[in-house]
């Protein structure tokens, strides 16, 4: 891979990077401000909708609920997550400023890594929830109280912060003395590792081990749980009790597919998902249909 011009730290016997060069996307120059504007657009549109999830399920008083507080604070992580790497892409549309010093590098790819694993981790909580509300109705009050949510949600945090500080800090300690291109539009994790010029088998052990336990982790507890509310919904009498058990399942499933490591779906993940989010738990939810119209007439009320 060639060397692109950057801050390079002369030593004894070697020159370091202190800087790398995203490579993006190759687009014609004239195509770059029609890219930000979309991205921009996008970006907005995604972090108001999932801000507005996190507005109307904290103030509603009939949203203060198991699937409601976790949907909040998926939304949040979602806003989190599109936030670690659309602004320095709009920096790249906007401006052709593919340059990132080594540290912001590193902090980016801390977030993006972070932020994503723990998005996986509420997804099983998230499908754990439904699990226990449709197949345990009984005792699901009992079960996921108020205090098993927070400790879901803050384990899903510190679990996801303790893993990638490992591997993001032996990320840090490695040499880059090669090539400074990153063949991405983020500090993504593999690539990095693949400029070092270390010694990289004992990183790529622990990014595998990591990557394969969130993965596990959050995969196996989704299968289990929606494999038990369909057989448990498969049981019920009714055709509308089991149309509505199978809609408030549905948004939770078309998240699940979240991970490709090539840019195009990269981009998608990173952008097109988080925007999806306000749309896909909202579209057909009564409860927060309601709750935005009560909002509405509130705000028309006070005009």
């Amino acid at each position: 891979m060639a060397k692109e011009p950057g801050l390079r730290m002369e030593t004894k016997n070697e020159t370091m990077v202190l800087e790398f060069v995203l490579e993006g996307f190759h687009v014609a120059q004239h195509l770059g401000k029609v890219l930000f504007l979309v991205h921009l657009l996008v970006y907005l549109a995604s972090v108001t909708g999932n801000t507005l999830i996190i507005a109307i399920t904290w103030t509603h008083p009939h949203l203060q609920t198991p699937m409601y507080f976790f949907l909040r604070s998926f939304s949040f992580c979602e806003c989190c997550f599109i936030s670690t790497v659309i602004p320095k892409l709009l920096s790249i549309f906007l401006f052709g400023d593919r340059a990132i010093h080594f540290t912001p590098c590193i902090i980016q790819a801390f977030f993006f890594l972070f932020i994503g694993s723990t998005i996986f981790f509420h997804m099983a909580a998230m499908s754990l929830d439904r699990y226990l509300a449709i197949c345990k109705p009984l005792h699901y009050p009992t079960i996921m109280n108020p205090r098993v949510c927070f400790l879901l949600v803050f384990f899903s945090y510190v679990l996801s912060f303790i893993l990638i500080t490992g591997v993001i800090l032996k990320l840090s300690w490695l040499s880059y003395c090669g090539s400074n291109v990153i063949p991405h539009f983020f500090c993504d994790l593999g690539s990095l590792i693949h400029l070092s010029s270390s010694d990289t088998k004992s990183l790529e052990r622990m990014a595998f081990g990591v990557a394969l336990f969130v993965l596990f982790t959050s995969v196996i507890t989704a299968v289990f749980a929606y494999s038990n509310i369909l057989i448990s919904v498969m049981r019920l009498p009714c055709a509308k009790d089991r149309q509505k058990a199978f809609s408030t399942c549905s948004s939770h499933l078309i998240q699940t597919s979240r991970l490709e490591s090539n840019r195009e779906a990269a981009l998608v993940n990173t952008v097109v998902t988080p925007l999806l989010n306000p749309v896909i738990y909202t579209l057909r939810n009564k409860q927060v249909h309601q709750a935005l119209r009560n909002a509405l007439s509130r705000v028309n009320l006070q005009k």
